[in-house]
């Protein structure tokens, strides 16, 4: 018997190294809670990591690594130096990197700017709706901005509308290789509105459609002109796009279409759709303006308005919750632009960020092409990941901004009062599911951990336009989910005591 050495102690003894990447080759098989003492007292069996990967039957890679949070002893893991795709596990170092270099109460401002006099209510030059890459402003903000205005005494502008774009570069799509019609992957820019989503819907009577394409919100749902969408007699395509005329021109296939319905439809042209909601929204005050201009370089000017967003932190919280795509790249561009000065694209953003985590947070292995994880060709360890969630553990940064994950059972049913509760970052594409953060046991251990599973074959034979939902992969994911909570129910009963 061992008198004063603590269950920790000896499985650091036996693993003797901290924040190396040692798996327990031969992981226990029995529950190293202490036995219930009696002849009836049952022995609670734990699975093997191995034995638990076996029995998900998912193809492709299995990859996921475990460590003690506070000292980052590693506890188990499997592939953990194989770059995988982390999908939107992504996020959660995009949040470190911006918060690290922009400031948890960073805010970004649009701007209501007047070139030229302003008297008796005349703006005697032109009005610019700045941008200042929000990537939260919406129908409503604008809305507001236009009431200020009106209740500033601005009656009139006699000179030109212009949009600003240029505080970010501009991004047509998120990753070219996702369908035109996914609202998750639209053009960035440095003024974005609704995570720069237009609103589709339609309704059929006497057997006749009405289409609106709206820029709704809580409070508001104005038409747009930016987007257009016709009803067309084809087999093919449920939706194409085409650039036509400055306009976002869709069609939609006839037959795909029930007697009603809606979604989000991806805007290719930002900043023409902030302009043409503020717009709206200012002739809703009897503020006439004349047809938007974009400019990418701001004129000198007084500033009539400032319009500052929540504080990055909240940002990020809710781009974790939800997993914004537009939102992690805005604010990954931000950051970059702030240590460098300019950025010229995605890309060279997530190349500077790549090099951030390498010096800031020693990871190793992070071949990332974006800041949201949607692109084909971004690339993670598992070992890495955990590695980055150690060195910020101390700094209690990124927990409390991650987001709860609910324990389940093997019916994929909600567990009440697990004695395990779990903060992470959640990713999923086809056949792609990752889940990286933080676990803490019944006893109060803190574990990082990341699990990504992926299989590269079955998803390079994916046509571009079936990647929407593709066949198979919703099951897939359900089984590398069921997978996930296995593993980290195993990690509670054998590390948590």
């Amino acid at each position: 018997m061992f008198h004063g050495i603590s269950r920790r102690a000896l499985l650091s003894s036996a693993i003797s190294y901290v924040g190396a990447t040692a798996v327990l080759a031969d992981a226990p098989l029995t529950s190293l809670y202490p036995r219930l003492r009696g002849a009836d007292a049952p022995e609670v069996v734990v699975k093997g990591a191995d034995a638990i990967v076996a029995a998900s039957k998912l193809s492709g890679k299995v990859a996921f690594a475990v460590a003690d949070a506070k000292s980052g002893l590693r506890l188990e893991g499997m592939n953990e130096k194989a770059a995988v795709a982390p999908a939107s596990v992504t996020k959660a170092i995009t949040a470190l990197y911006a918060l690290n270099v922009l400031g948890a109460g960073h805010r970004f401002t649009t701007r209501l700017i007047a070139t030229g006099g302003v008297s008796g209510g005349v703006i005697h030059g032109d009005l610019i709706l700045a941008g200042g890459g929000d990537p939260t402003l919406s129908t409503d903000i604008l809305a507001d901005m236009a009431r200020q205005l009106k209740a500033a005494g601005i009656r009139e502008v006699h000179g030109k509308f212009l949009v600003y774009d240029g505080a970010l570069p501009f991004v047509k799509t998120i990753d070219k290789d996702q369908p035109d019609h996914v609202g998750y992957s639209p053009a960035i820019g440095g003024i974005a509105l609704n995570y720069n989503r237009v609103h589709f819907e339609w309704r059929r009577a006497s057997g006749k459609y009405s289409v609106t394409m709206d820029a709704r919100s809580a409070k508001y749902r104005p038409d747009v002109a930016m987007a257009k969408m016709r009803i067309v007699e084809r087999a093919s395509a449920v939706f194409a796009f085409a650039d036509k005329g400055g306009v976002d021109n869709w069609s939609v296939a006839r037959g795909a279409l029930a007697n009603g319905g809606s979604r989000w439809l991806p805007v290719r042209k930002p900043a023409l759709y902030a302009a043409d909601v503020f717009t709206t929204m200012a002739g809703s005050h009897g503020i006439r303006l004349k047809p938007a201009k974009v400019i990418s370089k701001l004129p000198n000017g007084k500033v009539l308005l400032n319009c500052n967003s929540k504080p990055l932190r909240k940002i990020l919280s809710e781009m974790l919750k939800y997993s914004t795509n537009l939102t992690a790249e805005m604010v990954g561009m931000a950051a970059t632009i702030k240590r460098r000065g300019r950025v010229i694209g995605l890309k060279a953003s997530a190349n500077e960020m790549n090099a951030w985590a390498k010096s800031a947070l020693g990871v190793q292995g992070m071949k990332l092409v974006d800041h949201s994880g949607l692109g084909s060709a971004n690339l993670m360890t598992a070992g890495g990941m955990v590695g980055a969630l150690v060195k910020v553990y101390a700094s209690d940064v990124l927990r409390p901004i991650l987001k709860d994950i609910p324990v389940r059972d093997e019916k994929r049913k909600i567990v009440k009062n697990s004695p395990i509760k779990i903060v992470a970052k959640t990713g999923t594409l086809n056949f792609v599911s990752g889940l990286g953060g933080y676990m803490t046991a019944a006893d109060g251990t803190v574990l990082a951990f990341a699990i990504f599973v992926s299989d590269e074959k079955i998803r390079s034979r994916i046509s571009k336009a079936n990647r929407e939902a593709p066949q198979g992969s919703k099951t897939y994911n359900t089984r590398a989910k069921k997978m996930q909570q296995k593993l980290i129910g195993r990690w509670g009963s054998v590390y948590g005591s």
